[in-house]
């Protein structure tokens, strides 16, 4: 049987792909694994040839696909099969995590959130709940109890999605997005773009602080908070006093999931 070269983790998103490039001979225990790079191409579009540097199409790649956009994966899932015959893919769903799901309709559960779910699972202390917050074309704030167990959470509107609904929704709004890696803006916006940079910002901390003060109101022990995504990194300190900011969360946690 032939070795794989890579192991590859996607996030099928909304607004993008993320692609994880993992080395197959990184031995299962220990832990946490993080990719070696990332690669990330907007959703419906095809990983571009340099990803691949000297592969052949005959080195074996194995695909750990989680997805939240059937168009978008549908259309990766045609280009493996056209371009890569030799490789192995693989399309996750709930019942292949390690994760035990408790919510009325699991199945219903974005690959995305479960994923991060399982990573945080990598990363929290023994007995420790977890509160994850990530964001794409949505920010979620979901909640692991000390178990181990997934128990739901929010979702609330990204900020490009925000911007643009004020954008489309109004007469004379402009598009004005808090972009990844930009400062915090000041919170007494002195123009309309600055007024909604500082709505977008500050209004979503005040929310996801929110939302985990209520998450943890209820829990025996004070939960560790992970932050993931570019967006958000900027936003960590403000939301939570212990937040950690871990890049790639869903990512690892579907190489995770494979290596249990």
């Amino acid at each position: 049987m032939t070795r794989p070269a890579y192991l590859i983790a996607v996030d099928v998103g909304n607004s993008s792909v993320k692609l994880g490039w993992f080395d197959a001979r990184t031995p299962k225990v220990p832990n946490y694994p993080m990719p070696l790079k990332v690669a990330q191409v907007p959703t419906g579009q095809v990983p571009p040839p340099e990803m691949f540097g000297e592969l052949s199409e005959k080195d074996l790649l194995v695909w750990y696909v989680a997805s939240v956009h059937r168009e978008g994966e549908a259309a990766l899932r045609s280009w493996v099969r056209t371009k890569r015959p030799f490789d192995n893919y693989h399309l996750l769903s709930h019942d292949k995590l390690p994760l035990r799901v408790e919510v009325d309709f699991p199945e219903r559960v974005g690959m995305d959130r479960l994923a991060a779910a399982v990573a945080a699972n990598e990363r929290r202390s023994p007995r420790r709940p977890a509160i994850v917050v990530d964001t794409g074309t949505a920010i979620t704030v979901d909640l692991v109890n000390h178990h181990g167990v997934f128990l739901g959470g929010a979702i609330l509107s990204g900020f490009r999605l925000a911007a643009q609904a004020l954008a489309d929704g109004t007469d004379q709004l402009p598009l004005a997005v808090y972009a990844e890696g930009e400062e915090p803006p000041a919170a007494l916006g002195k123009n309309t773009d600055g007024a909604l940079r500082s709505g977008q910002f500050w209004g979503t901390v005040g929310a996801v602080r929110e939302l985990i003060e209520r998450l943890s109101a209820d829990l025996n022990e004070p939960p560790e908070v992970f932050v993931t995504g570019g967006d958000l990194k900027k936003l960590t300190p403000f939301v939570a006093a212990s937040a950690q900011f871990v890049p790639h969360m869903v990512l690892s946690g579907i190489m995770a999931a494979q290596r249990r």
